[in-house]
């Protein structure tokens, strides 16, 4: 495996590599390099010495290569799916979905020519008239994580390059093959040399990104510990950061809600992706009479879960990443056993290759609880009863993190007070994974985000561009006029 820079797929300097193992069945894929601070200057380097002639490519010209990767991107589609399955362990119509999203992303940056306009207004004064432009500010990198392979870097990069920037991306070393194929649809998109660059590493590669001289910003996606790491490094290099943590998701359901919708919607947003995910709901927050209906159903739903390979068209959750994933969350579950919780349903059992576990259901979860407090990041389903929607809103903001939070009702008065008090910043009204699409501004809040300005949309436009304002008086002269 090698790197992509300047136009041209070389070795990494780096003598120590990882395996990417496929979970289902532990065959190792492929052995990824871990590169080192001699990658990213030669990336950076590249991508500095493009960023002249490519800040001064009209925008309607950058963005036909972007046009370009899309009709690439549609004709592997499949290929991209079936790549993303192997490497990740998710189902084909997760993987589909994770394709499609990050499709999604270049489209919507294709209308750069319209997003990037600025403003202008005459006669701010007497004769005095003021304009704003948005203007690309250099080279960006990118550090994704293994969970969405194909999105997540999309949520940044099209919207740097579309701006006017040259970008640097380091993907998870533990999923980079569907990042590796996609390179290679951009090279043949014809995106000038050095414009686009990939360096595959680890933390050395990291750190190198949020500390080197040239880079203007950096985009990050992965655990609140590291995100607070690439923010604090980041920022006192001088950069901009836009750093997106772990989640603690809590969905809440009324007694006037759709019952048989409700818990079926809440169980597909736990499980999906094997609960990896940073909108993956967490805590289902029962209200009023609900639990003993709530419980029940959802036995039942997550008994019925169809558990293997992802490749196979019939699963419906496929393996956790690794082996130390699955340990780790089996030390979550006994831990609510150890502190009173009600083990409704054990997915722990599993004979055999691959990093499987099944959905397991906890109830009778209190605030104080760790399974209440930490980040999953796996198929546990956990009950709680709270009183009122006051007491469930109380739950949600007294959590560090803030990412989303569901709310399942019939009332308008209800979701009208849910949406005003709730602290996290990606709302659902009956909606499991209230995931915005990709004109929309995506991020959390609280200890779920590390920065100012979050991501893709009319956002992303905002990260990757600086607004300089010009303000002009011309006065008129007599021997000309």
């Amino acid at each position: 495996m090698k790197n992509y820079i300047n136009g041209e797929w070389v070795p990494s300097t780096g003598t120590e590599t990882i395996e990417v193992i496929n979970p289902a069945n532990e065959e190792v894929l492929a052995l990824s390099p871990l590169g080192t601070i001699k990658d990213v200057d030669k990336a950076v380097a590249a991508a500095k010495e493009a960023f002249k002639t490519w800040r001064k490519t009209p925008a309607i010209d950058r963005t036909q290569c972007l046009f370009r990767l899309k009709t690439l991107l549609e004709d592997n589609f499949e290929s991209l799916v079936k790549l993303c399955t192997q490497e990740h362990g998710k189902t084909l119509v997760e993987s589909r979905g994770d394709v499609r999203r990050g499709i999604q992303m270049v489209e919507t940056a294709c209308g750069i020519p319209t997003l990037m306009m600025g403003q202008s207004f005459e006669d701010i004064a007497t004769g005095i008239d003021c304009q704003s432009v948005r203007q690309p500010m250099g080279v960006f990198a990118g550090i994704t994580p293994f969970n969405f392979p194909a999105m997540v870097p999309f949520w940044f990069w099209p919207f740097a390059v579309a701006t006017g920037n040259t970008y640097v991306l380091k993907p998870s070393e533990r999923v980079p093959l569907t990042q590796l194929k996609i390179f290679e649809l951009i090279e043949k998109a014809g995106f000038p040399k050095g414009v686009m660059n990939l360096v595959l590493g680890g933390k050395e590669v990291v750190n190198a990104l949020c500390s080197h001289p040239d880079i203007k910003g950096v985009s990050f996606v992965g655990s609140t510990p590291v995100a607070k790491h690439v923010y604090q490094l980041g920022t006192s290099h001088g950069k901009r950061v836009q750093a997106l943590g772990g989640a603690k998701n809590f969905m809440v359901v009324l007694p006037d809600a759709n019952l048989e919708t409700s818990v079926k919607t809440c169980l597909e947003s736990i499980v999906g992706c094997a609960g990896q995910r940073c909108l993956a709901g967490s805590v289902i927050l029962c209200v009023g009479n609900t639990y003993d209906e709530v419980k029940k159903q959802m036995l039942r739903a997550a008994s019925d879960m169809i558990v293997g390979d992802g490749a196979d068209p019939r699963t419906q959750m496929g393996p956790v990443i690794s082996r130390a994933s699955v340990e780790r969350i089996k030390v979550l579950i006994q831990s609510a056993i150890d502190e009173k919780a009600e083990l409704l349903l054990d997915g722990r059992n599993h004979s055999g290759k691959g990093y499987f576990l099944k959905p397991t259901v906890i109830g009778e979860v209190k605030p104080n609880m760790r399974i209440a407090q930490e980040e999953i990041f796996g198929p546990v389903v956990c009950l709680a009863r709270a009183k009122s929607l006051d007491e469930a809103i109380q739950w949600i903001n007294s959590s560090p993190f803030a990412n989303t939070a569901s709310l399942f009702t019939n009332s308008g008065a209800a979701a009208r007070q849910f949406s005003y008090e709730a602290a996290p910043a990606m709302l659902g009204l009956n909606i499991g994974v209230p995931a915005p699409m990709s004109f929309f501004s995506f991020g959390g809040a609280k200890d779920s985000f590390f920065g100012d300005i979050k991501a893709h949309g009319q956002s992303g436009v905002q990260f990757f561009t600086d607004t300089k304002v010009t303000i002009q008086r011309w006065n008129k002269d007599s021997n000309i006029w």
